[in-house]
């Protein structure tokens, strides 16, 4: 079994020699696309350049040589797009595995494994302190970004490995600059046969699933599908094990398909879908809420239980891509089309809302972004290679609303009866990158990789930058790595803000700004500084540790402002972020473990867009003051141990935060309590014939510690949110 956790610099990943054949009109091909390379290796080893699988093992000659051949352009790919002096935490099946609840284990709850992520609510997660941010990518092509973010979206059951690439990053990584997530499929090449699995437990949870994969000729294909149901499906506003109208239900499906033309080259395609219907919870024992004189709003002279609220959320989002790959020599490319689309419909509780808040908004949000991708590298000789690439992509915004409210008069009263507001419109924003980088061995411990971007934002406003990188990695010994890294970020918003006009729509109505400043939301400008080590201390123990700093111009953040689960983005004028992180993994036979322990601060001062979304005592504050950002957490920790024992796996896991922020005598100026959940499981696999029947059973917050994420208070958090109180799930799978 793979240890849990491994921290390395990208310095230390080559694992075949580099191809000394150069075809002469190479660098011509280098130039017309505009992008970079890295040669692809030969060796007569099969087992050194597949990706581990069971294919030596085949007596079957022609399908040792398909699947060697799709070794190594899986090898190829992934050396286009290398993550040289960033640093990077790799995730298995293995480590998913001893996760709570294993391949049923929601993908934000994987990713909160590893150092420095730290969860926050409706499924959020924050790598370094940072309010997402977060690029994603499969198979090493970019995914466009939707409404609620890819957390809630990708299923974890169809991960081969995930990376967390975080620091100072390459050139090829542009736009979304605070980690990239990296998921490798799993391939009917080396997943050939199929999984049934009935996941269930507290919470009234039923997961069935089922997962599948083979080849065909030259056809490799793997499926993926499940459907869930809970009456946990948003963080419970209270502390209590029986959440008020919070059931959810949803639907998520995965198919990857790769055809190989030949042994140099194939073409790829990858198919997603997911539907997810949500109430949003409710918080018994609220007060009505009151127009300007303290009145309750007139809605008919009844009383109205807040526990009998019937809000509801329905988010859908579907993606397909379609790649082609080439190996030409030491010139190695991809080239990628993309679609996306993704909506977010709110219904309120039409009275209810009205009730207690004066308003009721029916949301209706889609974004469509088609695009572009191309990477590529060229081994130029044998101390440098190339690499550079472009992406662009289109997206149209559609944002269509009907709010209710009432009119308020001169002398600030609420006049019935209610109306509504009709407010829809569209907006297109476009995103236009382009990279090249040498990564130039000037001596065999000593490697520098230097470059830089150009990109470009049209949406909001028109924006561009140019973005200098530079890491350098020296390996002093077989057992000690050192790498130290320079990146300038340009980070533009996502595509979801308010017009003026917008503003203007709800003057003198219950729906009224606080202010009527709405400045244009800008892309966030960065510098960015990392340095970090990683040494094996023993054969199987590995310690790493990385320190960073970031100052930041136009820091972007979002919040919830509003009923509806939809996040606006604005920017502090000022930003500064920095931290320490530690790690450590060990394994040995069937035992493994590892341990993650960070220290960051983030501060940020004067709101400088989208104010109206805010009190202008705090505003006025902010301007003159430092802050703490909302999401930061200063301690964050996660530990695991597992061991495995022939056909039985054991773990236990622990993850630690000391708390958000919330409002005190200045914005922000309050932790909330530290918390810590430990879980822990077993898994044992029945041999069935020539299948295997697996069972699996889960105690996830074992203690059934009561910790709260958020209380409602803080800039841009609209609710409280508690942490999952203590469940029981089990699992049983048949794989055939």
């Amino acid at each position: 079994m793979k240890a849990n956790f491994q921290s390395r610099n990208s310095s230390v990943l080559t694992k075949i020699p580099l191809n000394n054949q150069r075809a002469y009109w190479a660098a011509i091909l280098l130039a017309s696309l505009a992008c970079g390379s890295h040669a692809l290796a030969q060796t007569n080893d099969p087992a050194a350049i597949s990706n581990g699988s069971t294919s030596g093992s085949s007596t079957n000659v022609t399908k040792l040589e398909d699947v060697t051949v799709v070794g190594k352009l899986d090898e190829a790919r992934i050396k286009i797009a290398a993550d040289l002096g960033a640093t990077t935490y790799t995730i298995g099946k293995e480590q998913i595995a001893a996760t709570p609840a294993g391949a049923n284990a929601p993908f934000n709850q994987v990713l909160l494994r590893a150092p420095g992520v730290a969860q926050d609510s409706f499924g959020q997660i924050h790598v370094r302190n940072e309010h997402a941010n977060l690029q994603y990518r499969i198979n090493d092509i970019i995914l466009p970004e939707g409404i609620t973010g890819f957390g809630s979206e990708l299923d974890t059951r169809f991960i081969d490995t995930l990376e967390l690439v975080t620091g100072a990053l390459p050139a090829q990584y542009g736009f979304r600059t605070t980690g990239v997530v990296d998921i490798h499929t799993k391939s009917g090449a080396f997943e050939q046969g199929g999984e049934l699995t009935l996941f269930g437990g507290s919470f009234d949870t039923i997961r069935p699933s089922f997962e599948y994969g083979g080849k065909e000729g030259n056809l490799n294909y793997f499926f993926s599908g499940s459907y869930l149901h809970s009456s946990q499906g948003i963080e419970n506003p209270t502390g209590s094990s029986d959440p008020i109208h919070d059931k959810t239900d949803q639907f998520k499906g995965f198919a990857y398909l790769s055809y190989v033309l030949d042994d140099t080259s194939r073409l790829n395609l990858i198919l997603s879908g997911s539907h997810s219907y949500f109430q949003i919870p409710n918080n018994p024992g609220q007060t009505a809420g009151t127009d300007p004189n303290g009145n309750p709003f007139p809605v008919g002279g009844t009383a109205f239980n807040s526990s009998s609220l019937n809000e509801n959320q329905t988010e859908q989002n579907y993606y397909g891509v379609l790649s082609y790959q080439k190996i030409m020599g030491d010139l190695n490319f991809q080239l990628a089309g993309f679609s996306r689309y993704s909506s977010l419909l709110f219904r309120p509780d039409s009275m209810g809302d009205l009730f207690f808040n004066g308003v009721a908004s029916s949301v209706d949000r889609n974004i469509l972004t088609h695009g572009f991708q191309g990477d590529s590298s060229f081994d130029l000789n044998e101390s440098h290679t190339l690499r550079g690439g472009f992406q662009f992509s289109a997206s149209k915004a559609v944002a269509d609303s009907t709010t209710t409210v009432f009119a308020i008069d001169s002398g600030g009263n609420a006049v019935p009866p209610p109306f509504p507001i009709v407010d829809n419109g569209s907006k297109w924003g476009y995103l236009y990158g382009a990279y090249l980088q040498d990564e130039w061995k000037i001596t065999q411990k000593w490697t520098v990789n230097f470059g830089g971007r150009v990109d470009v934002s049209d949406a909001f406003i028109q924006e561009s930058a140019f973005e200098p990188r530079i890491n350098t990695i020296f390996k002093p010994t077989e057992k000690t790595t050192l790498h130290a890294g320079y990146a300038r970020y340009f980070t533009p918003p996502p595509l979801e803000s308010i017009s003026q006009a917008t503003v203007a729509k709800f003057d003198n109505t219950s729906n009224a700004a606080a202010n009527s400043q709405n400045d244009p939301v800008k892309a966030e400008r960065a510098d960015y500084f990392d340095i970090g080590a990683t040494q094996i201390v023993a054969p199987g123990l590995t310690l790493g540790v990385d320190g960073y700093y970031k100052y930041a111009k136009n820091q972007l953040d979002d919040g919830q402002f509003g009923q509806a689960l939809i996040i606006t983005p604005f920017n502090y004028a000022r930003g500064e972020t920095y931290g320490v992180e530690l790690s450590a993994t060990y394994k040995k036979n069937g035992f493994s473990a590892f341990g993650n322990f960070a220290y960051s601060q983030q501060k940020a001062q004067d709101i400088n867009s989208a104010q109206f979304n805010f009190d202008p005592a705090d505003l006025a504050y902010i301007k003159d003051h430092y802050i703490f950002t909302d999401h930061n957490q200063t301690f964050t920790a996660s530990a695991g141990v597992s061991y495995q024992w022939k056909n039985t796996l054991v773990y236990a896991d622990v993850i630690y935060g000391n708390g958000l922020r919330a409002d005190g005598d200045i914005p922000n100026g309050r932790k909330l309590p530290a918390y810590e959940t430990a879980s822990l499981g077993i898994e044992h696999d029945f041999q069935v014939g020539k299948n295997k029947l697996k069972v699996r059973f889960d105690v996830i917050n074992v203690f059934d510690q009561i910790y709260v994420l958020r209380d409602g208070s803080g800039i841009g958090v609209g609710a409280p949110q508690f942490g999952s109180r203590r469940g029981f799930y089990g699992s049983i799978s048949y794989a055939f």
